[in-house]
């Protein structure tokens, strides 16, 4: 079993990898991206200023074109001032990340400058050559941990200007493997404290719509398939597929206009997770406020997949009831219960365990139109709508959380389908 679960994780890596590059790259090369967005903005922005009569700005000439050291500027915060591959490689955190940028000016004649640091620290920087500068403490030792980068010179100004930019900055390994997962361009946050709060709403639908699944579709399936013919099984047939058909979101607009005071009874609340003050509440307050709020939209979470889970689980039933030792055992005078629940269920139960990590890779994921739909600020329309504002960080953050759900999910898958089924062995 080791060797087996060993082989599994090693075939995780080149999928998470293959998978990111992917991304990645599509994501660097997409036009359209925060560069743009943000170019967009300002000559925008310069252009009503204009029309205001507000004059024209320092940073911005030639109708709006931002200068090149504003753009140098851009890029570097961006990420966009290497190449794609280099980029992808500080993602990952085995490639040096430069942090911490100041701009230092020398003037002509200058060796050397004092420039601040932060924290009431200063360092020397002194020009040892043409192109070559260095860091150092006050005292007069090499500084180790900032490095010297001279930037193109008369970029914004005279081209006479003899003035020297020398850009100074630190480095540090820091991105996913390192447990970083970026800053998110919109939220100005690192993406794990946008993500935390949440990731444990899709957590809480998607895991309470998952269990709230199978514990309704396996009896309901047994049900069915005891009753196969019956004017049971055709109706529940025609509502589970029904309810297959109707995608959740349509059904939680309808079930908010009927139940959430639209145009008929005003029972449940019209969004939102919680209610506010929640946490002000007591015990049975809060339980009772979070009921209040899941019962509309798990009951929209849930209801594409009770058609897959409970025809599965019917026709599995089906079919292993005419197997051999289920004869078996009736002939020998067992009760009709006892042979269902003891003998065909374990094994009717094994196309439902090879289902199970999907379901968990998918449910927590979150689903963004349901989200939408009743107003909750989870995974999935975090992820829908940084997309749209092309932030990067919480993209990529979100495609390394729901590749590893997937290869976790598979492992899960297998765990459960040996479980369930004797005749399986781990080689």
């Amino acid at each position: 079993m080791g060797t087996y679960f060993l082989r599994r994780i090693l075939l995780m890596i080149p999928t998470f990898f293959g998978s990111t590059i992917l991304v990645f790259v599509i994501l660097q090369l997409a036009p359209g991206g925060p560069l743009e967005q943000t170019i967009q903005r300002i000559q925008a922005g310069a252009a009503q200023q204009g029309e205001a009569g507000g004059g024209s700005s320092t940073e911005l000439v030639g109708g709006g074109v931002i200068t090149k050291s504003a753009m140098e500027e851009l890029k570097r915060f961006y990420g966009f001032d290497k190449p794609v591959h280099i980029r992808y490689l500080m993602w990952l955190g085995v490639w040096p990340r430069e942090t911490e940028h100041r701009n230092v000016i020398f003037q002509p004649e200058e060796t050397e400058v004092r420039k601040s640091i932060g924290g009431g620290k200063f360092v020397w920087v002194k020009k040892e050559g043409e192109s070559q500068f260095g860091v150092y403490h006050e005292d007069g030792t090499p500084h180790t941990g900032w490095f010297a980068r001279r930037e193109t010179a008369n970029t914004d100004t005279n081209p006479t200007d003899e003035t020297i930019k020398v850009t100074i900055f630190r480095r540090e390994f820091s991105g996913i493997l390192t447990g970083n997962l970026g800053k998110s361009y919109t939220y100005m946050q690192p993406v794990t404290d946008v993500m935390k709060p949440r990731f444990k709403v899709s957590i809480f639908f998607g895991l309470s719509g998952f269990f709230i699944a199978y514990l309704v579709c396996i009896p309901l399936g047994i049900a069915k398939a005891l009753r196969h013919g019956s004017t049971f099984d055709l109706m529940s047939s025609m509502i589970v597929f029904v309810g297959y058909s109707v995608p959740g979101w349509a059904l939680g607009a309808v079930l908010l206009m009927l139940l959430g005071g639209g145009s008929f009874w005003d029972i449940f609340p019209l969004g939102g997770f919680r209610s506010e003050g929640w946490e002000y509440m007591s015990l049975a307050g809060k339980i009772i406020d979070q009921l209040h709020h899941a019962i509309l939209p798990l009951i929209a979470w849930t209801i594409g997949g009770f058609a897959t889970l409970t025809v599965l689980m019917k026709n599995s039933i089906l079919e292993n009831i005419s197997q051999d030792y289920v004869r078996t055992a009736f002939a020998k005078g067992l009760s009709e219960k006892r042979v269902i629940w003891l003998h065909t269920l374990r094994n009717s139960v094994i196309p439902l365990a090879s289902f199970i990590g999907h379901s968990i890779g998918i449910l927590i994921a979150g689903s963004y139109l349901i989200e939408v739909a009743f107003n909750i600020d989870g995974f999935g329309k975090m992820s829908f709508q940084a997309i749209l504002d092309r932030d990067y960080p919480i993209v990529m953050g979100f495609l390394v959380i729901v590749v590893l759900l997937r290869l976790v999910g598979n492992i899960l898958s297998d765990i459960a389908l040996a479980t369930v089924d004797p005749r399986i062995r781990f080689k």
